[in-house]
């Protein structure tokens, strides 16, 4: 048997079903390669299955020991791994302190979208949605493995992951539906017992992401419940990590987000979240992505098990302006995954103008940081993006995919701001963002004017160095190249808003 490094092996086993499989039986697999060797948890997928997913790090001869508590010896065997092929560069790691690579060392620029609940829709409504995915505007998606209890989402999903039985949902109204949001009365679950076909939902979802090459940001927890399901007790919570980290922790693509606004969760401590996270990095052997997200305080991203700043604005007008700030607070990359969204909403939150989205966007990368997207349209068959996914209504997507283009241009990894106070190259009022690596210090700036709409622009670097400097027209997603220039000049530009100057050496 061959398979792709960073590819998902999967073996299957026959076992017991009787008495309750998720509590009396486990799996677990060593696989051993002469440059690693790991040890993974199964999980229970009904019917007597049992399956063990692996992701290989190394290409060559796997041999692997897979033992269960229902099974008498082990099963023994090997395969051989292959180089990766395709859009396969391996899980996104930290690269440079604050940005991101993919294992086989590209870059990956972070241009996520936000669709809670996308893959717990119709089938229809899943399909429209993958096909805007292939459009190739954003390589990250945001979604929700629970079910979400909202204003314009109040659906029961097509299954839940635990047995029982739901409240009855032919009572909510848009009127009334705040009255049941973290009301559990009505439902009557066992969790203890998941139901494998809900999460064979998200199996899906996560493999199709993949071949987009899109990574999967998968939110553990959150309040948004009419089910109770926000409030299972610790043991259930903990228990539901474990199969979530044996399932899906495999699959290259995945990152973790233990939770989305996780103040919203009342009954959650501090010590509960830590507690959480523990188990979660104790289960995910290949240390995928983690963070939390907030709503309106900030968690303290400075805690070890966090890998990067998941961040929602925290304020009605400041947002990406402040991620340099972030960036030195905690010493991580910044991801703006809410900044607000496109569209309509009657919430302030979701009606803003697509240039105020995008601008935002390019605040955010300006000072080393990353934004993120959605939409927030009311419309007549009630499928808005930010929740069902579905068809992109909006301006703002494809000038997000203008910007992840953008940023394949910078040298090495990532951006930082560029321009110190006492600095004599720059005007008093210039935004600058230059490479993060110092390796390639001198080759590239880049210029962003924002709201502001001068009518041409002095540069000086220095006397002798060429450089190539293209307008960068960020709304009508233009490149106006300019020719190249050396020591003092000045650049016309178009006279309107959201204009930037890249600068790239030219020799």
């Amino acid at each position: 048997m061959t398979m792709e490094k960073w590819g998902m092996f999967e073996l299957t086993l026959n076992g017991k079903k009787d008495g309750n499989p998720f509590l009396d039986y486990e799996i677990r697999g060593t696989f051993t390669h002469e440059k690693e060797t790991l040890t993974v948890n199964g999980f229970y997928d009904g019917d007597g299955i049992y399956k063990i997913r692996f992701m290989p790090s190394y290409e060559g001869e796997y041999q692997y020991r897979i033992f269960g508590s229902f099974c008498k010896e082990p099963t023994t065997g090997s395969f051989t791994v292959t180089p990766p092929s395709g859009n396969n560069h391996g899980p996104v790691r930290v690269s440079n302190k604050y940005h991101f690579a993919y294992a086989d060392s590209s870059p990956h620029y972070s241009v996520g979208t936000t669709c809670y609940i996308f893959d717990l829709q119709e089938p229809s409504v899943r399909e429209q949605t993958f096909r805007e995915l292939e459009k190739g505007y954003f390589n990250k998606m945001r979604f929700c493995l629970l079910p979400k209890h909202y204003d314009f989402c109040l659906n029961d999903p097509p299954v839940f992951p635990f047995e029982g039985t739901p409240m009855d949902a032919s009572v909510l109204t848009r009127q009334n539906f705040m009255e049941y949001s973290g009301n559990a009365k009505g439902n009557d679950w066992d969790f203890t017992r998941l139901r494998p076909e809900f999460f064979r939902i998200h199996d899906k979802a996560i493999e199709r992401l993949m071949e987009l090459g899109i990574e999967a940001d998968l939110i553990l927890f959150h309040a948004y419940d009419r089910w109770g399901f926000s409030t299972m007790p610790m043991d259930a919570k903990i228990r539901y990590i474990k199969y979530i980290m044996a399932r899906y922790s495999a699959y290259r693509n995945v990152w973790w987000s233990l939770a989305n606004e996780y103040e919203l969760l009342k009954t959650v401590t501090t010590d509960d979240w830590e507690q959480m996270a523990a188990e979660l990095m104790a289960d995910d052997p290949y240390g995928h992505l983690r963070s939390i997200h907030n709503c309106e305080t900030f968690y303290d991203f400075s805690k070890p098990w966090i890998t990067h700043c998941s961040c929602q604005r925290c304020d009605h007008y400041k947002t990406t302006e402040t991620t340099a700030e972030l960036r030195d607070t905690y010493g991580k990359p910044v991801i703006w995954d809410e900044v607000g969204y496109e569209g309509n909403f009657p919430h302030c939150w979701g009606n803003f103008t697509p240039q105020e989205l995008v601008r935002r966007g390019w605040e955010a990368i300006l000072r080393g940081g990353y934004c993120g997207h959605s939409e927030t349209f009311l419309c007549d068959d009630d499928i808005i993006w930010w929740c069902h996914g579905g068809i992109l209504k909006g301006e703002s997507a494809a000038r997000f995919a203008f910007m992840l283009d953008f940023l394949k241009s910078v040298p090495g990894h990532g951006l930082k701001e560029g321009r110190l106070r006492d600095d004599k190259h720059f005007q008093w009022d210039d935004k600058v963002a230059v490479p993060q690596d110092d390796a390639y210090a001198g080759d590239f700036y880049f210029y962003y004017f924002s709201i502001w709409q001068p009518p041409f622009r002095q540069i000086y670097i220095d006397d002798t160095t060429w450089y190539e400097a293209d307008i960068i027209d960020t709304w009508n997603m233009k490149v106006i190249p300019t020719g190249k220039h050396k020591g003092r000049y000045e650049l016309p530009l178009p006279g309107t808003q959201y204009i930037g100057i890249r600068l790239r050496r030219a020799d």
